[in-house]
């Protein structure tokens, strides 16, 4: 028999939590509020900054090469950035995962750039720390482009939906076979964390109290009635 797992009550919780999802899935919006009700580091991919994105969304085939290795330098530097932090933290936050980089890039870049990028991507040796858990945040298509359309940021009026579906397969596929910490699946179609009281407080006791290995979450919007 394998040894006993620990209940979900006394479970020692995680020191460094990354959200990740599509664009639209509300991963950013959800580590900001769960790096304020902790009161620990908080580190943001930033995407408005990229100067390329707005183009890229209107010009992908074209912009897709600066618009990646502008993101593959940030991130390169923000998880610098995090080693030289204090080690010691009680918790720390972010809203992405490095391997996401390179999920993105075989998703917009050709043959010859996408070669390119590996070879700067490997030239970087970058080091980064594994969260303890990764929270990867679910939603249909159709529910993504609707809040990526509410939220009315400048830079993603041009995304189209097929780009949006072919990235959410993307994501399935790279969680299909992700191993390198605990992951917690969260389906979020349902669910408002962000302006929800009950729902943010049920998604952060899952998050605190999750085990080791695959978890999925399939919670119900919280109602006070």
């Amino acid at each position: 028999m394998g040894a006993r797992q620990p209940d979900r009550a006394t479970r020692v919780p995680p020191r460094f939590i990354a959200f990740e999802g599509p664009i639209g899935v509300g991963k950013t919006s959800l580590a900001r509020k769960v790096a304020a009700s902790l009161e620990c580091e908080l580190l943001l991919e930033r995407a408005e900054e990229n100067p390329f994105l707005e183009r890229f969304y209107k010009d992908p085939v074209h912009a897709a090469l600066p618009t990646q290795l502008y993101f593959l330098f940030q991130r390169a530097r923000q998880i610098q950035e995090m080693r030289q932090s204090d080690l010691f933290a009680p918790v720390r936050v972010t809203d992405f995962l490095l391997e996401k980089d390179q999920l993105f890039a075989k998703l917009t870049l050709e043959d010859q750039e996408y070669r390119l990028y590996e070879q700067i991507y490997r030239h970087l040796a970058i080091d980064a720390p594994v969260p303890d858990l990764v929270v990867y945040l679910q939603a249909p298509v159709d529910v993504l482009i609707e809040r990526v359309r509410r939220r009315g940021l400048d830079y993603e009026i041009n995304i189209q939906p097929d780009y949006l579906r072919r990235l959410s397969e993307a994501y399935l596929q790279f969680f299909y076979r992700y191993e390198r910490s605990p992951l917690l699946i969260v389906n979020a179609e349902s669910i408002d964390p962000v302006n929800n009281p009950g729902d943010f407080k049920m998604l952060l006791d899952r998050i605190m109290t999750a085990g080791p290995g695959r978890e999925f979450f399939n919670p119900a919007p919280f109602s006070a009635d």
